[in-house]
This record gives C-alpha cells, sequence and structure tokens, in this order.
C-alpha cells in the first residue's frame, strides 16, 4: 500500500537521535577528562560531528585519526586525543554487543549467535589491557618512542555507561521511524534495538565498506523479517529511509561545522596575509 508518513513523528525520531548523539559526544569528553585534559562542550560537539565525517571514507581509521588531530588543536594532549578516541571506538563496540545480548536475548537466540557476541564481547574487553603491552612490542620493532596508552579504570566504566544509553536511544530513535511510516509498532522497543545494534556493528566489522554501507541494510532487512517487525517490502522501506535520514542527521551538522571552519580559517589568512595599509 502506500506510505502515508507521519512527518511529527519522523522528527520524533530525529530528536532520539540528537539526544543519542548528546550523551556520546558528553561520553568522550568525559574520557578526554578523565585523563586529566579540558575540553569545551563546544569544542567537543564540534570535533565530533566533523571527524564523524571519516566514517564516510573506506578504512575506519579515518574517524579516530581526524577526532585526535582535531582535539589536540583544541589544546589536548596527544596521547589523550588519540587515546580518549580509540577508547570511544573501542567500548562502542563492546557496548553494542551488550546492548545486543541483552535486548536481543528473545528475537535472535540461538547457540551460534551466543558464543559469537559472547566471544567478541570478551576480545573486545580485553582490549584496554592489551593496548599498553602492544604498544611496547610495537616500539621494539619498529625503533620508534611510542607514548603507552595507559587508560584511567573511569573512563573506560564511563565510556561503556554512555554508549550503552546511546545504542538505546538509536533503538527508540528507530521504533518510531517504524511507527512513523506504519502506523502501530509490530514488536517492543527491545527488539527494534537490538535488530538496529547488530546491523550496525556488522556495518562497522566491514573495515572497508564506508559507513558500513550495503552490509548494514542487507544484515537489518534479513532480522527485520526474520524477528517478524517488517515483512520483505516494508524492511527494505524501513530500511532505506533510515539510512537516508540517519546520514542526513548526522552528516548535516559535520558539513556546515567543516565549511564554518574553512570560511573562519580563510578570513583569518585574508586578514593577516592581506594587503597592509598605513
Amino acid at each position: 500500500g502506500t506510505l502515508h508518513p507521519n512527518w511529527w513523528r519522523i522528527a520524533e525520531s530525529g530528536v532520539w537521535v540528537f539526544l543519542s548523539y548528546a550523551v556520546l559526544i558528553e561520553t568522550w569528553r568525559q574520557t578526554v577528562i578523565a585523563w586529566g585534559a579540558r575540553l569545551g562542550w563546544g569544542a567537543a560537539t564540534r570535533i565530533w560531528f566533523i571527524s564523524n565525517l571519516g566514517k564516510y571514507i573506506p578504512g575506519k581509521v579515518w574517524q579516530i585519526g581526524a577526532m585526535g588531530a582535531l582535539a589536540q588543536e583544541a589544546g589536548v594532549s596527544g596521547v589523550a586525543a588519540v587515546g580518549s578516541s580509540l577508547v570511544v571506538n573501542l567500548v562502542n563496540l563492546l557496548a553494542a554487543c551488550l546492548v545486543v545480548m541483552l535486548a536481543g536475548s528473545r528475537q535472535l537466540a540461538g547457540p551460534a549467535f551466543t558464543l559469537g557476541i559472547i566471544t567478541f564481547f570478551f576480545a573486545v574487553a580485553a582490549a584496554p589491557w592489551l593496548l599498553p603491552p602492544l604498544a611496547r612490542v610495537v616500539q621494539r620493532i619498529s625503533g620508534r618512542e611510542i607514548p603507552e596508552p595507559r587508560i584511567p579504570p573511569l573512563a573506560i566504566v564511563l565510556a561503556i555507561v554512555g554508549c550503552a544509553l546511546a545504542w538505546n536511544l538509536y533503538g527508540i530513535a528507530f521504533r518510531e521511524l517504524a511507527v512513523a511510516l506504519f502506523g502501530a509498532p509490530a514488536g517492543l522497543t527491545s527488539a527494534y534495538t537490538a535488530v538496529f545494534t547488530l546491523s550496525y556493528l556488522m556495518g562497522y566489522l566491514a573495515i572497508f565498506a564506508p559507513g558500513g554501507i550495503g552490509v548494514r541494510e542487507s544484515v537489518l532487512t534479513t532480522l527485520l523479517v526474520s524477528t517478524g517487525l517488517a515483512s520483505g517490502a516494508g524492511a527494505v522501506t524501513l530500511v532505506v529511509v533510515s539510512r537516508l535520514w540517519l546520514t542526513l542527521l548526522e552528516a548535516s551538522p559535520g558539513l556546515i561545522l567543516l565549511a564554518l571552519r574553512h570560511s573562519r580559517s580563510s578570513h583569518h589568512s585574508t586578514f593577516t596575509n592581506g594587503p597592509q595599509t598605513g
């Protein structure tokens, strides 16, 4: 049948997405602070949105690299800047596993699924403690001085709580979008949260897919149909609308802030290098 979207509901799903962004920005900012650095909310928001544009470039490292470089530019030490962006990205995966395990226990249950998630969960959880010895090994092999990434336990706790909350807000936004398109929801919020988070996780793990494109959509469509949250055509519609809506919400602020930054730096260079009178 013809879609009759509820535009207010779509706008409401956007509000939930921006709440999720606010939680993630503050989580990262608190992680930077746990390292003993200072970073204001305005600067953190600007850095977060601009560096997020890096996820649309294949390879996944651009986002972390941009976040570290912009944070250093804002006066944060190199170790705190790169370390905090690494921790939040790592913990975000850990929190995603946790949310999928808890929210999807009913819909996605199965021995292979459970074993896979638990294995991945422990691998990510062990990573912060593996980073310092790994840095020493790299230093020995390369002969270069590499700062040892000592991660404050408080930073990990804050990041897990913040990231888990953000994934749940994403799940609420996804359910709201489904209701905006099709009317009544076809399942619990936890079911929408589980399938959305798992598909995002799969897209993230596809290293060379910019923004997880293709992988995320394919996994999400399959999960929506298999859990009974949408029919074949409905699932495709919801997945495409969700991708377009999220890309618009995420990329627009980043592009606007990047343009403002470029315009400010051009204005500054004209002012400093322009003709002098008098």
